[in-house]
């Protein structure tokens, strides 16, 4: 009888050094496409605030013979609720998003909350939208720039009156559903996402070492010509 023959050592090893290979080829493209996906899911879930928000307005009006609509407030605490206090005015200009006032989702693919800033010209239940027919003066509004280390002059979108923003993968300076806030970034126009001074960064992404600094924010808004179409169809707010 012809005894049976197995695999050598060496032939093992040659085999295990093929799959590792293999192996290690289909690991980045299908990180890529995990990254890719939750890049699209969280622009997906920036748009439907969008939309949520300008729903808001479209449904919450001041009291009074001349109601106005007013967006929402902020959250501040990160609970999901919008704060504003007895006089009708938003706690703070910037915030978390307030999903569960919105009825949104909680927060980015990468379980993190969204942030929301509004201006007080447009979130105040009192007065609400108030002589907003014509674009008012940018200077004191959000700016939305690109590659820049100062938005003079802004060249994306000038005088903001909303803007929503997730932290990206990196999730630098985020907090997460848990109620853990992250590491702040360190990154020049990450940090600008985060310093509230009314100075927004969107463009491609880097990674860590490129020249132009790591990023990875998503950002969106609402300019004031969408804010007013929408919400004022009928060619602004009384």
């Amino acid at each position: 009888m012809t005894g049976q023959r197995g695999f050598t050592l060496i032939e093992l090893a040659i085999v295990l050094v093929i799959i590792t290979i293999l192996i290690g080829g289909l690991a980045v493209p299908l990180s890529a496409q995990i990254q890719a996906r939750r890049i699209a899911e969280t622009n997906k879930t920036l748009e439907e605030a969008r939309e949520a928000i300008m729903g808001y307005a479209i449904t919450h009006k001041t009291a009074g013979p001349n109601p106005r609509p007013y967006l929402p407030c902020p959250d501040s605490d990160a609970d999901g609720v919008e704060d504003r206090d007895a006089g009708g005015s938003c706690t703070q200009e910037v915030g978390w998003l307030p999903w569960v006032t919105l009825g949104t989702a909680a927060q980015d693919a990468w379980g993190n909350r969204l942030e929301y800033a509004a201006r007080p010209e447009v979130t105040d239940s009192a007065i609400g939208f108030h002589n907003l027919t014509a674009t008012p003066t940018p200077a004191g509004w959000h700016d939305v720039c690109g590659n820049q280390t100062a938005c003079i002059p802004p060249d994306i979108a000038a005088g903001v009156p909303v803007v929503v923003l997730s932290r990206g993968a990196n999730g630098w300076g985020a907090r997460n559903v848990n109620g853990s806030t992250l590491a702040a970034p360190t990154s020049t126009h990450e940090l600008a996402n985060q310093d509230n001074d009314k100075f927004y960064v969107s463009r491609a992404p880097s990674k860590p070492g490129d020249a132009a600094g790591e990023f990875d924010d998503l950002v969106t808004w609402l300019s004031f010509n969408q804010l007013i179409t929408r919400v004022c169809p009928a060619g602004g707010c009384p």
